[in-house]
């Protein structure tokens, strides 16, 4: 078995992505962690224990940050409906989250599984700048961290220089940037590119039948329209499943080695990812970054997943 953590602002594509470790028969997954981000703590804080109810699964979720460190919450509800899930009528009130906050978890499990964990990141990156604030040396207890946040090659998808989960906290992802972590960043330009699904693939995936696949198409709704209207994309794009998919399989991607810094000003020098990919400041790399996916293999995953 592998352990993993994930740490999510739960909405709609975080919910597939939960569903793909949390189904994995060689994942286990110790211990979900929520930050604010695409909707505020108390919605993502639902979305997760509703899909790992779902799933069956006796992951614990941990409740984190309201806010990011030093700025206020501005959330993306407008991408994933009021709820994050779509607003399609789901039961999302009512279930209670482990004890014990987010940092505090982070800590405690990293150590207790030291160079037997892997970080899979969905949201800001609060949650893991603030475990690393107090407790530096959990950055080489990571065996791995995958991060799903920042821009490999191409535009923004909140401003046109940055991806929302870096812009939300670029204070939190600098922190975690320049931690020493063994990282790989997978970017909203993988996503966009590789785990896009029209209406005919995403029907595609509800015909499997299923509850968890109906679920992880169904949730969709203010996503897929958002994406077409302001994104211009053929439908829904799903940049956290395929940031999992890279952290259960890395064969699903291909990366190189670079040093990325995150910008952390005001305007459109807000939260972007400087990939330094001719190296022209001579700084070592620090960070896996993927240039491309399968797509096949992350939709054969996907499927198996919901399946």
């Amino acid at each position: 078995m592998r352990n993993f953590i994930i740490d999510t602002d739960t909405a709609s594509d975080d919910a597939v992505a939960l569903v793909m470790a949390l189904r994995q028969p060689d994942i286990a997954v110790k211990a979900i962690t929520v930050a604010a981000g695409n909707v505020p703590l108390p919605m993502a804080l639902q979305n997760a224990l509703y899909t790992v109810e779902l799933c069956g699964a006796d992951a614990p979720v941990h409740a984190g940050c309201a806010k990011p460190l030093l700025r206020e919450l501005e959330t993306a509800q407008v991408v994933h409906g009021h709820d994050g899930m779509g607003d399609i009528g789901l039961a999302l009130q009512g279930r209670r989250p482990a004890d014990g906050h987010a940092a505090d978890v982070l800590r405690d499990v990293i150590a207790a599984n030291a160079g037997d964990i892997t970080l899979v990141t969905l949201g800001p990156l609060t949650n893991v700048a603030l475990a690393l604030l107090r407790e530096p040396a959990l950055a080489r207890q990571v065996s791995r961290c995958y991060i799903m946040g920042g821009i490999g090659a191409g535009h923004g998808n909140v401003t046109p220089t940055a991806e929302f989960n870096i812009w939300m906290d670029p204070e939190a992802a600098k922190i975690v940037f320049e931690s020493g972590m063994n990282m790989t960043m997978v970017g909203w330009d993988i996503s966009w590119k590789y785990a896009t699904f029209d209406a005919e693939q995403a029907d595609e995936i509800r015909r499997i039948g299923t509850p968890l696949a109906e679920f992880a198409v169904d949730i969709q709704a203010t996503l897929a329209e958002f994406s077409k209207t302001e994104n211009a994309l053929p439908g829904f794009d799903l940049p956290d499943p395929i940031a999992m998919a890279a952290a259960i399989d890395p064969a699903i991607a291909e990366y190189g080695e670079f040093r990325v810094d995150v910008t952390t000003g005001e305007g459109l020098e807000r939260g972007m990812t400087v990939v330094d990919v001719l190296g022209v400041t001579k700084r070592k790399p620090q960070m896996r970054v993927a240039a491309s996916a399968d797509r096949q293999a992350f939709v054969d995953m996907l499927k198996r997943s919901v399946s």
